[in-house]
């Protein structure tokens, strides 16, 4: 007598398929949004576009690119610029609230380099990308803008400097982040033509605790944050320069 096979069994297959079937398929790795190029606004692009006309005069051997915190030499930093950076030739093309894949467009999409060959490009990029993107991401945008650098401009030394302490209190939820990030950054040091710099703690006091005399909003600078980071860099950047 044949023995007839339960209907359900077929049914059962198909189910079976549709549980299994992502399973045997290689999900496609989340985009690195920190890599990728992308302009900003249209008030963003009117201060781009101021770079573009500065760079068009050429004159420039030292190259400050950053967000909001190298744009406060305009600001809270405007006198120690003026006595430390502004003899060197320096420009700064810092915009305020720019995550890496922003500074990436500018310097490729973006031609802020055309007409500029500065001898040093100060970089300080990565604390906005910190509530969108993960450590490792972080590295990779800030290592993409050092070899597009390096690319457009081989002669150019890049002084790459760690991203800097935020949080008033050593436990901030991003203390340990940064110095992770950092630690992947100080890899991309050769001792030649580029050098990387951390100088974090210098902005801390004994205890690792941050100042509103230091950083007026445990993030941004204050004149005597400016003046830190100025002597702190500054050595080396002669030497940068020189060689």
């Amino acid at each position: 007598m044949r023995v007839r096979q339960p209907l359900l069994t077929g049914w059962m297959l198909i189910v079976g398929l549709v549980v299994l079937a992502p399973l045997g398929r290689a999900d496609d790795q989340k985009e690195n949004t920190a890599i990728k190029p992308v302009p900003r606004d249209e008030k963003w692009m009117k201060r781009h576009a101021l770079f573009l006309e500065r760079a068009k005069k050429g004159d420039v051997d030292v190259l400050f690119l950053g967000d909001s915190i190298t744009q406060g030499w305009e600001g809270n930093g405007k006198e120690v610029w003026k006595e430390h950076f502004e003899p060197l030739k320096a420009v700064n093309f810092g915009i305020g609230g720019d995550r890496t894949q922003h500074v990436l467009w500018r310097i490729t999409e973006g031609k802020e380099l055309e007409g500029i060959q500065p001898k040093v490009a100060v970089l300080m990029i990565g604390t906005n990308n910190l509530s969108n993107n993960t450590n490792e991401e972080i590295a990779e945008g800030v290592t993409a803008i050092v070899k597009e650098l390096g690319r457009q401009r081989p002669q150019t030394k890049v002084l790459l400097l760690g991203i800097f302490p935020r949080g008033a209190k050593p436990d901030d939820k991003n203390r340990e982040r940064i110095k992770a990030i950092n630690a992947m950054l100080a890899k991309l040091d050769d001792g030649k033509q580029i050098r990387f710099l951390d100088i974090g703690a210098k902005f801390l006091d004994a205890d690792g605790n941050l100042s509103k005399e230091i950083m007026y909003d445990f993030l941004h600078l204050t004149p005597k944050g400016y003046q830190i980071w100025a002597e702190a860099i500054k050595p080396v950047l002669l030497e940068m320069l020189r060689g």
